[in-house]
């Protein structure tokens, strides 16, 4: 087309080359390996000469769709998908750190992050320091001669702090560091963390992407170069998507527009409302007047996305009564569904950390998350009211 399309039509209008059979949707190739009619051919696929299939652990026509989406959405130059979010975050860290390099980390993270960069890095020689999320100074104070990435979340799991992605991408400019951005809370349609300088953008594609609690699947964007690297990584470590999985992601970004936007405004009402509520400490959502960064929110996403959290009076005894007194919610330790879900990390996501632990990355004994569905809101909301 003479004019370029915007993101949202690419994520849905791209698609695999059409077999003879002039399929309007896209057919599943599942299939472990693809065959070559001549040596040549295979020797130079091998030699990375052609772009032909090979084995699905490398490429599959279904996850190389998902992925194309994924880069158009973010604005992105390459990507690769893996089998789950976590295996996406993990082979980032892996494929470009090495044993000596130093990792700065945002301290708020999800529990599975936490673990990754506090126990099993180091077993290879790759050390972390945590900052708090908003703490500008203590980002600068963190920095060491060998500190090689920066690494964060926005909005945060659980608490939803947000950073302000405009800074942080100077910040790892100027000290020559690959600025590494979680963006699954508000995906790539409420902000684009490679217009802030991100080199690389990680997902878990089990969340909004997927949209309705069916398959696992995680993806990695950005810098060819960077991308280059990860993909050798992932091709002879393993962590691939299944194309039956990718077919499923791909299909639910066509409707990941429209979805979310239902999401966020099911969210925001929510928090308004529990804000009033006498058994609630405090309500945090990124578009929700009082939010300590309100206005970084305001500045460099579109909406406040599908998750709120609070606390609630009572502490962990409390927050276990309000799981179990739940009766539309569903408890569970996804997100992101088209059903609403109630979770309670310290008992559950982050039960696994020590107090202190616990502490130090915002997780106190009464928080709850809550990842709003596409249900009437009122229905939502009777539910959260009656169980509180």
């Amino acid at each position: 087309m003479s004019k370029e399309l915007d993101a949202i039509t690419k994520a849905i209008r791209i698609q695999t080359t059409k077999t003879g059979q002039n399929e309007h949707s896209t057919p599943l190739y599942l299939t472990s390996s693809f065959t070559f009619n001549e040596a040549e051919a295979m020797r130079a696929a091998f030699a990375d000469e052609s772009d032909d299939n090979i084995y699905s652990r490398f490429s599959n026509p279904n996850v190389d769709e998902f992925v194309a989406k994924m880069c158009a959405l973010e604005g992105a130059e390459d990507g690769f998908a893996t089998s789950t979010g976590m295996s996406a975050i993990f082979s980032s860290f892996m494929a470009l750190m090495k044993s000596g390099d130093h990792l700065l980390c945002c301290s708020s993270v999800f529990g599975s992050t936490f673990s990754i960069v506090n126990k099993y890095l180091p077993r290879y020689g790759i050390t972390c320091t945590l900052v708090p999320a908003g703490d500008k100074e203590a980002w600068e104070a963190a920095i060491q001669p060998n500190t090689k990435m920066l690494y964060l979340e926005t909005p945060t799991n659980p608490q939803l702090e947000v950073i302000d992605l405009e800074w942080a991408g100077q910040f790892a400019k100027k000290h020559n560091l690959i600025f590494n951005v979680d963006n699954c809370f508000a995906t790539p349609l409420l902000q684009k963390p490679i217009e802030y300088g991100a080199d690389i953008v990680v997902h878990s594609a089990t969340k909004w992407i997927d949209g309705q609690g069916r398959v696992l699947g995680g993806v990695i964007v950005g810098r060819a170069d960077l991308i280059k690297d990860i993909y050798l990584f992932c091709r002879n470590t393993g962590p691939a998507m299944s194309p039956f999985n990718a077919w499923v992601l791909s299909k639910s970004l066509e409707t990941l527009d429209v979805r979310l936007q239902r999401h966020c405004e099911n969210a925001l009402t929510i928090a308004k409302t529990l804000k009033n509520n006498p058994n609630v400490s405090w309500v945090k959502y990124p578009f929700l007047e009082g939010h300590p960064q309100y206005d970084i929110a305001k500045k460099q996403m579109k909406a406040g996305g599908g998750v709120l959290c609070f606390e609630i009076k009572g502490g962990l005894p409390a927050g276990r009564r309000f799981l179990d007194a739940l009766e539309l919610l569903s408890v569970t330790a996804n997100l992101g569904d088209t059903r609403s879900i109630a979770s309670h990390p310290a008992s559950t996501t982050h039960s696994k950390l020590t107090d202190d632990e616990r502490a130090s990355v915002g997780i106190t004994p009464g928080l709850i998350r809550i990842s709003a569905g596409l249900e009437n809101v009122d229905d939502i909301i009777n539910d959260i009211t009656q169980a509180l």
